[in-house]
């Protein structure tokens, strides 16, 4: 819903430090043996789920039989083997996608449809008589347990890459700002399995040293020869003989070692030239190379064959940012791989389907949550006699205006004591947010700790002034201060959750949950609704960054 928070960057960032290794000589296993070892995992899980299915399906279909029919037992012990190739086939054991659950998913649901339709053609091409009800119950058996053991095992996969295990160790390339942003996010959110180990900066000198300075040479400044002048004789004439004028040797300087500042606690190791010199002194498994024009094609293609050598992976920001994968293909054109960007789908049929499904579920949930609502309100009145619902003017889709609803989780005259406590204000931007606000009420703690002071946002879902995900409801006084971009956010209704709320809420920071908001629009889709639906259960339950 929409109080959900997390770490702020800062603290992220010093919790992240003492997980993540950055030391070429930290004891942490090496990628292949953990992927290896996840893969072995993965595996037997879906052997064991479709043997599970199998059995079910047996039992089920003939338990009251005295034995198994010899067909259906072959069958039974034959599925974990046509599951395993249908998985295989599909790509469900790709080291690229561990730990991407929707990837994961994708694949493991192909991998069940795949072997459905395999089944039916192999039957009716053979002739075979199967019952039904067995596969009707052993195949989406099958799909559900699997789900559920991917599911269970990437969960243990992020909690072990909380802790700085199972992680790829990187090497960024890029500008310092551009380094910066992606080692704060890689370090907030860690279950990306990402640990940036040095930099290669742009504007850094080449020739880095193993202690993060980079040495380069000084210059030897030219040495001017001056020339003699001959004073000419009044007298008679003599010859005046020249007088050469010798070369003075210029003295080669030794290389100094120049210090570089190491970025957000990343120790740089030299400019673009110094990249698999990197790789092999911080013991790298991955480079990831952001967005910058000094980089171009004949320099990324000789750093592709030198990290060739070693096995390194190469991961490559394209320069047009916060596009998800659904939005672009690769196609080659005249030899050259041009990337095409779709448009975002902000209107059509998908967006009536999203407003259908909003409008069902807010309606739903108010008749489901009426004896909740009763009770709140019940307990917000006996507090301190003062109206149950908290009224405020946000900004919606194409900047119209619209009143939001919410359960009031503090003193009737908070707004009026508000620059009271402007000096205690601890986010950024135009918001107001203080992590022990004196103004909440005893009930409006419980409610902001549970997000239940967002369940009148239902009614602004019904009648069509919000949606259940979106960005936040922005303030009239927010709005005034967009620039062009961030009017982006504006193209769309505002939703219950989004992305800001399950990335932590409040402990954002004001710059990302924009960047977040305007990330959202870019990229909508109805399986991205459902995900952050998902999410937001967990992340309420967490609790993290509500106040």
């Amino acid at each position: 819903m929409g109080a959900v928070r997390g770490m702020s960057v800062s603290d992220s960032s010093v919790e992240a430090d003492r997980r993540m290794p950055t030391d070429r000589n930290t004891a942490i296993p090496d990628m292949k043996a953990w992927t290896s070892a996840y893969l072995r995992q993965a595996a037997l899980a879906d052997w064991t789920c479709a043997l599970a299915a199998g059995a079910l399906a047996a039992r089920v279909r003939f338990g009251g039989q005295a034995y198994l029919p010899l067909p259906y037992l072959s069958l039974t012990c034959g599925l974990p083997v046509a599951w395993w190739m249908s998985v295989l086939l599909i790509g469900g054991y790709d080291t690229r996608f561990i730990g991407l659950g929707s990837d994961e998913f994708r694949r493991i649901l192909g991998a069940a449809v795949n072997l459905t339709a395999g089944v039916a053609v192999v039957s009716y091409a053979a002739k075979l008589d199967l019952a039904r009800g067995y596969l009707a119950i052993a195949l989406p058996s099958a799909t559900v347990m699997d789900l559920t053991a991917r599911y269970l095992l990437r969960k243990r996969l992020h909690r072990r890459r909380v802790r700085g295990w199972c992680v790829r160790r990187v090497v960024a390339v890029g500008h310092a700002g551009e380094v910066a942003r992606l080692v704060t996010v890689l370090r907030r959110d860690t279950y990306h399995g990402l640990a940036v180990v040095a930099a290669c900066l742009v504007d850094a000198r080449e020739g880095g040293r193993p202690d993060g300075a980079a040495r380069v040479p000084a210059a030897c400044a030219p040495v001017a020869c001056a020339p003699v002048a001959c004073a000419p004789v009044a007298c008679a004439p003599v010859a005046c003989a020249p007088v050469a004028c010798a070369p003075v040797a210029c003295a080669p300087v030794a290389c100094a070692p120049v210090a570089a500042e190491p970025v957000v606690g990343v120790p740089v190791a030299g400019g673009l030239c110094d990249v698999a010199a990197a790789v092999r002194r911080f013991g790298a498994d991955t480079v990831a190379v952001l967005a910058c024009p000094e980089m171009d094609g004949g320099r990324l293609r000789e750093l592709a064959w030198e990290l060739e050598k070693t096995g390194t992976d190469l991961f490559v920001a394209p320069t047009l940012l916060d596009v998800a994968g659904p939005r672009t293909t690769i196609r080659p054109v005249a030899g050259l791989p041009l990337l095409h960007v779709d448009h975002p789908e902000l209107a059509g049929t998908r967006q009536a389907v999203k407003s259908v499904f909003d409008k069902t579920c807010a309606a739903v949930a108010l008749l489901v949550l009426a004896p909740l609502f009763a009770v709140i309100a019940i307990s917000i009145r006996l507090a301190d006699h003062g109206p149950v619902l908290f009224r405020q003017t946000r900004i919606g889709k194409n900047g119209q205006g619209f009143t939001v609803y919410k359960f009031r989780t503090m003193v009737p005259d908070a707004e009026q004591r508000k620059s009271d406590l402007a000096t205690f204000n601890e986010a950024s931007g135009v918001l107001f947010k203080i992590r022990r606000d004196p103004r909440i009420t005893r009930p409006g703690a419980c409610l902001r700790r549970w997000s239940l002071d967002e369940l009148p946002q239902l009614i602004n879902v019904l009648i069509g002034d919000m949606s259940l995900v979106g960005p936040r409801p922005a303030l009239p006084a927010e709005v005034a201060g967009y620039s062009g971009h961030m009017r982006r956010r504006l193209v769309v209704k505002p939703g219950m959750t989004g992305l800001w709320q399950v990335s932590g809420r409040s402990d954002v920071s004001w710059e990302e949950a924009e960047r977040l908001d305007v990330h959202y629009v870019e990229n909508w889709s109805l399986a991205l609704d459902l995900q952050v639906l998902w999410k937001t259960g967990s992340a309420v339950i967490r609790g993290s960054g509500a106040y």
